[in-house]
């Protein structure tokens, strides 16, 4: 049976418990010995050799550098790593290393005009799309799915040219925002670190949000396709 390990905390914002127990049940179908924790630190831990799958959702938080050591190595040596949203693209702010490992980190998301702002997480929630790429059409994590919209906070992602992208989203430009030209950046992808499969799905703030078939599918697929 492969060991999957889910590692899950930092930001309550989002709903690392609720998320993760989402998908617990597809790793038990698929074959997988599910075990959660709530610290990276067991990123450090010689038992990581015998993980097949991480699945990570912590947003921001801290990993000291033995522990992100121990992730990196895990994955070059052939451990999968999935995750979305914050839970993947912005964790361990402070880590250079665990940036480079994942490819991409968030950076901000567009907003509504000041004007229909009210100081919570819903002046961020706006109607956009993702646009799946060719790449997508035959990719076993993204086959089949066509582009799609969503209302909810849309990735603006720092990135390098490791990444294989397989869906991009467009940030608009606004007047209230400071960039003078709209910015498309990757939404969806996979990288290859090592002998290790890497795959990231921007999309995935709040629980409706995952629970969107495309969304869900992909996260899903990531998790079967990414493991040793």
């Amino acid at each position: 049976m492969k060991q999957a390990l889910v590692v899950r905390g930092g930001w309550d914002g989002h709903a690392p418990v609720a998320a993760t127990d989402m998908f617990i049940p597809h790793l038990e179908t698929s074959g997988f010995a599910v075990r959660v924790v709530d610290t990276p630190e067991v990123y450090a831990q010689d038992a990581m050799t015998d993980v097949d799958l991480v699945v990570q959702c912590y947003t921001m938080g801290e990993a000291s550098g033995a522990a992100v050591a121990g992730l990196r190595n895990a994955v070059a040596a052939g451990t999968g790593l999935v995750g979305w949203h914050g839970g993947i693209a912005d964790s361990f702010r402070n880590s250079s290393d665990y940036l480079q490992l994942v490819g991409g980190q968030f950076a901000t998301h567009p907003s509504k005009h000041p004007d229909e702002c009210h100081g919570d997480q819903s002046d961020n929630y706006l109607p956009y799309t993702v646009d799946m790429l060719p790449a997508a059409a035959d990719h076993p994590v993204t086959a089949g799915i066509a582009s799609f919209e969503l209302t909810t906070e849309q990735y603006w992602v720092l990135t390098d040219d490791l990444n294989d992208v397989l869906a991009t989203t467009t940030h608009p430009a606004p007047p209230w925002h400071p960039w003078h030209r709209t910015i498309t950046c990757p939404a969806v992808w996979t990288r290859q670190w090592g002998e290790g499969r890497i795959c990231v799905v921007t999309p995935g703030h709040s629980l409706d949000v995952l629970e969107h078939p495309s969304v869900r599918t992909m996260i899903e697929r990531s998790m079967v396709w990414a493991s040793r």
